[in-house]
C-alpha cells in the first residue's frame, strides 16, 4: 500500500527528507518516530502528494505519487497536526462538506457522517459551531473528517494529542479496528507508548534520515542486545550448582533469584526450565526484564547524536 525508494525533500539548501525507503503492506500500521523538524511531516505530505520529491519516488495505494497525485490524494485520509477545522460551521456541515470533496452520493455522506458523529460522542455537539468545541473535540472531530470517504491510507499526525484518557483509548482502539486487510495506517507520534501497542513496524527517523526500521521486537534484539530474565525462587537456592545450556550467560545471582541473558528464549528458555527442575530448584517464576520502546528511542537517538558530534 505504501512503497518508497530513496524519497528525498530539500528546500533550497536544507535537506528535510534524505533516502527514505519503506514498504507497508496492507493490513499494517507503521509509526514514523522522531524529533520535531526530524522530516516526519515532510513525508507525510509527499505520500499525500502535496509536495513533490526531489529524488526518489513514492507509491501509495498503487499510484506514483507525482504522476497520480488525485488518486493518490482520493485514496489517503489525513489527520495532520493543524487541523485547518472551519470554525463557523457545525460538525454536520463540515462532515457534509467533506463528504462532497470526496464525491460521496447525499445518502452516503448522511450515514458516514452520523456514524462517525456518534462514535466519537459528538452528536449532541454536531449542531453546534465547531469554534466552541475544545481541543479534544476537535481532535476527534479532524480524525472523522480523515475517515469520512473509507480510505485505504490513513496519515495520522499525533492521532491523541489534547485527548482525554477516555477519548484516547477510544481512538486508539478505532484505529485498531480500522486496519484490514485492505487498509494500511501511518502514524508520527511522540506517544511511545501508544506506538507500542499499535505498531506493526517502526521507524525511527532523524535528520531526514531513517535510522532504524523493523517490528518492536527486531528493534530490541538490534539496539538492546538479547532478551534478559530473572528466574526467582520461593527459598534460597546455589545457583551454583546449575549448569547453563547453551546460549544461556548468567549475569547476577543473589540468594532467592538470578538473572541470564538469552540469546534464543525460544529454544534455551524450555532447556533452561528443565535443567532447574531436574536440579528440584524451588522456582517460583521466570520473568523477562522489561524492555520498552523509550529504551530503544533513546538509545538509537543518543547514539546518532553522539556520532554527530564526533563528524
Amino acid at each position: 500500500m505504501i512503497e518508497t525508494h530513496d524519497l528525498s525533500k530539500q528546500f533550497h539548501d536544507f535537506m528535510a527528507v534524505d533516502g527514505v525507503n519503506l514498504s507497508v503492506p496492507s493490513g499494517q500500521i507503521l509509526a514514523l518516530l522522531g524529533q520535531n523538524g526530524a522530516g516526519k511531516t515532510t513525508t507525510v505530505r509527499m505520500l499525500t502528494a502535496l509536495l513533490n520529491p526531489s529524488r526518489g519516488w513514492a507509491r501509495v495505494a498503487g499510484f506514483d505519487v507525482v504522476k497520480n497525485g488525485h488518486d493518490v490524494r482520493a485514496s489517503v485520509g489525513v489527520l495532520t497536526e493543524q487541523h485547518g477545522l472551519y470554525m463557523r460551521m457545525t460538525a454536520v456541515e463540515y462532515l457534509d462538506f467533506f463528504g462532497q470533496v470526496y464525491s460521496l452520493s447525499p445518502s452516503l455522506r448522511q450515514a458516514r457522517s452520523d456514524h462517525l458523529l456518534q462514535y466519537f460522542g459528538l452528536t449532541e455537539a454536531s449542531r453546534r459551531r465547531i469554534g466552541e468545541y475544545s481541543k479534544g473535540m476537535r481532535q476527534k472531530l479532524a480524525l472523522a473528517r480523515a475517515m469520512m470517504h473509507d480510505p485505504g491510507v490513513l496519515l495520522l499526525d499525533e492521532p491523541t494529542s489534547a485527548m482525554d484518557p477516555e477519548s484516547a483509548r477510544l481512538v486508539r482502539d478505532e484505529i485498531a479496528r480500522l486496519k484490514s486487510s485492505k487498509r494500511t495506517i501511518v502514524i508520527c507520534s511522540h506517544n511511545l507508548t501508544e506506538v507500542e501497542s499499535l505498531a506493526d513496524q517502526i521507524a525511527i527517523i532523524y535528520r531526514g534520515r531513517i535510522l532504524l526500521q523493523g517490528t518492536l521486537e527486531d528493534l530490541k534484539y538490534k539496539v538492546l542486545g538479547s532478551p534478559e530474565y530473572e528466574i526467582k525462587f520461593t527459598d534460597a537456592w546455589d545457583s551454583g550448582r546449575l549448569e547453563m545450556p547453551e546460549g544461556v550467560e548468567l549475569l547476577s545471582q543473589a540468594a532467592d533469584s538470578f538473572k541470564v541473558r538469552v540469546k534464543r528464549p525460544q529454544e534455551s528458555n524450555p532447556q533452561l526450565l528443565k535443567a532447574l527442575y531436574a536440579k528440584s530448584a524451588p522456582v517460583m517464576a521466570m520473568q523477562e526484564e522489561p524492555r520498552t520502546l523509550e529504551q530503544v528511542y533513546l538509545k538509537v537517538m543518543a547514539e546518532a547524536k553522539g556520532r554527530e558530534h564526533v563528524q
